[in-house]
């Protein structure tokens, strides 16, 4: 039969199995290695392309095994062109040396050209492709049907089930990795809101709070001109109401309702006992993301962090957590900060009282955050004693000079940034 043919049909025929291989070698590679969630974007998105090639990849053994059934079926019959051309030629040689020959160029322009291009560019040749296998798929159905049946059988005598694969799922340190790595596609400010909400998890209340000995409230038994100045100097618009210490906190005092009922003018204490809320309660430890569910199921917007005891370690709002995602509201510039005031054109004064992840999200330092959340803890923490004025240490390739200490805590310290390596 193969003396009747041409020498040059049958070398065009075996061009056109060439071809027809390294279409189903390089698709193969093209669909399974696609970006399943930007296919899955276009899909929703109305693509007709990419509806199809989302279908297919539902069962992606049958895919497999329809695209290995095709490539085999030109492989094989490539072989035979190659046989009955070697033969046709009649030289020992050429039918000697016609296997080794086409192994190379099937390897070649068949398998490691398209390979390598449908890994580089998959959704140029997966989405037309899939035109192709759709109508493939249901004309071959009764074939890869039976082939997916024997190797998924096979597949369970070495123990593994065919349906218990990952799927498209990801955890939350893949998606972080997934937007730390498209952090160039995205606007810097949406970049860090995303990082913010993923971080959540890994900070507690804890690291944000307000500390005990920090917390501004009204004093009960202060005098009441001292109560006013303290309702009229606020910069908050909820205080604690507490006697002696905030350890006897009574509740929270919200300046709207005190506008809402007569203001400052006719306010006396049993007007204000009358406004106070009660106050609202969280354990230390508390993941920020599952405190921010609870500010919303709670209906409340500032909370008392408390230890196993009860007592009293600081108060979060939920204005701290959402700076936590968006970054500071105030649109003061960070060396005109409470905390931290410039001092040259490198260097910082900051209190040791400083939140230390508050300083490095508003300075854009790198300060350790594993251990202490203060400034004072971290210096003290790292010298394992309290430090003398003038001591110098380093955090994180900080430069910090200690320059007030009190007997248990560092009042203040000049931190400068690192210089660039040359």
């Amino acid at each position: 039969m193969g003396d009747d043919i041409p020498l040059g049909v049958l070398a065009g025929l075996l061009a056109f199995l060439l071809v027809c291989s390294a279409f189903f070698s390089g698709t193969e590679t093209a669909l399974m290695t696609l970006n399943r969630y930007r296919l899955r974007h276009k899909a929703r998105s109305g693509h007709r392309g990419a509806k199809i090639t989302e279908s297919l990849l539902e069962r992606p053994d049958r895919l497999i095994g329809l695209i290995l059934l095709c490539n085999n079926l030109v492989n094989v019959l490539a072989v035979q062109i190659v046989t009955i051309i070697a033969l046709r030629l009649g030289s020992p040689f050429w039918f000697a040396a016609s296997g080794f020959i086409f192994t190379i160029v099937l390897l070649i322009f068949a398998e490691v050209t398209p390979k390598t291009l449908a890994a580089l560019q998959p959704e140029r040749i997966a989405m037309p492709a899939a035109f192709i296998y759709y109508p493939l798929s249901r004309l071959l159905l009764p074939f890869v049907w039976l082939l997916t049946i024997f190797a998924n059988g096979l597949l369970r005598l070495l123990g593994v089930n065919v349906e218990d694969g990952d799927g498209d799922h990801l955890t939350v340190e893949e998606l972080r990795t997934l937007v730390n790595e498209a952090g160039a596609l995205l606007p810097r400010r949406r970049h860090k809101m995303l990082v913010g909400i993923l971080e959540l998890q890994d900070i507690t209340v804890d690291d944000i709070m307000v500390p005990h000995n920090e917390i501004v409230g009204i004093d009960l038994n202060d005098d009441w001109t001292d109560i006013l100045a303290t309702i009229r100097n606020s910069a908050y618009t909820r205080l604690p109401v507490f006697r002696d210490s905030i350890d006897d906190v009574i509740g929270l005092l919200h300046l709207k309702r005190l506008v809402q009922s007569a203001g400052l003018e006719q306010l006396d204490r049993d007007t204000l006992m009358t406004l106070v809320e009660d106050a609202y309660y969280v354990p230390e430890g508390t993941p920020l993301n599952k405190q921010l569910v609870q500010f919303q199921r709670a209906r409340q917007r500032t909370a008392f962090i408390v230890d196993e005891y009860g007592d009293i370690q600081g108060i979060v709002t939920l204005e701290d957590i959402l700076e936590e995602i968006v970054g500071e509201f105030t649109s003061e510039p960070a060396p005109t900060h409470a905390d931290v005031r410039q001092d040259g054109k490198t260097g910082y004064v900051v209190k040791g009282s400083a939140n230390i992840r508050a300083l490095n999200r508003m300075m854009n330092w790198h300060l350790p955050t594993d251990g202490p959340k203060t400034l004072s803890g971290l210096i003290v923490e790292t010298l394992e004693a309290i430090p003398e004025n003038g001591t110098g240490l380093m955090l994180n390739d900080y430069p910090v000079e200690i320059l007030e200490t009190s007997e248990s805590v560092v009042q203040s310290a000049r931190i400068k940034t690192p210089q660039p390596h040359a």
